[in-house]
């Protein structure tokens, strides 16, 4: 892991801690990335409760309980379905925080309307704020994507946690 991914996921676990909170993420893209920035670091289990890796529209449905109309109607890659997916791992998951994560890495799968690089954020506290965040990277290179997508997932988490 990187230097400053590491330092990112150190800075979320330290403020989680100080104010007592667990958190889980939910997935696409990055593939589980985020939940082993958090657990590449010793100790992490006092807040990392778990990860949800629902690559396919049929684990986002199953284990997160994303409707198949919003799959349908506005894509995987999207606001809605980033906020169905952060509101699922709350739901799904006794934690304070969620973070969810669904874009398109690339080096294939972008369309007109939906590029390369486009990435959906969303970050939901059990007390009911939620956070949307949309990013264009643009075709960076996958890596880069599912890397720069990492950074913004934690820095998100870490505001999150800041206001809880």
């Amino acid at each position: 892991m990187s230097e400053d991914l590491h330092a990112a996921a150190s800075a979320v676990l330290t403020i989680c801690r100080e104010r007592g909170l667990t958190l889980a993420t939910a997935e696409s893209c990055t593939g589980g990335l985020v939940a082993g920035a958090l657990t590449d670091i010793a100790g992490s289990s006092d807040v990392v409760d778990r990860g949800f890796v629902t690559y396919s529209n049929e684990a986002k449905q199953e284990m997160l309980g994303v409707s198949a109309a919003t799959l349908k109607k506005f894509g995987a890659v999207s606001r809605e379905t980033a906020e169905a997916m952060v509101r699922g791992a709350l739901s799904h998951a006794d934690v304070d925080l969620a973070v969810a994560i669904t874009g398109v890495a690339g080096p294939g799968g972008g369309s007109k309307d939906k590029p390369v690089g486009l990435v959906h954020f969303a970050v939901a506290s059990r007390g009911g704020a939620l956070t949307h965040k949309e990013m264009r990277y643009g075709d960076i290179g996958r890596l880069q994507v599912r890397h720069q997508s990492v950074r913004q997932a934690l820095a998100m988490l870490g505001a999150m946690a800041q206001t809880q």
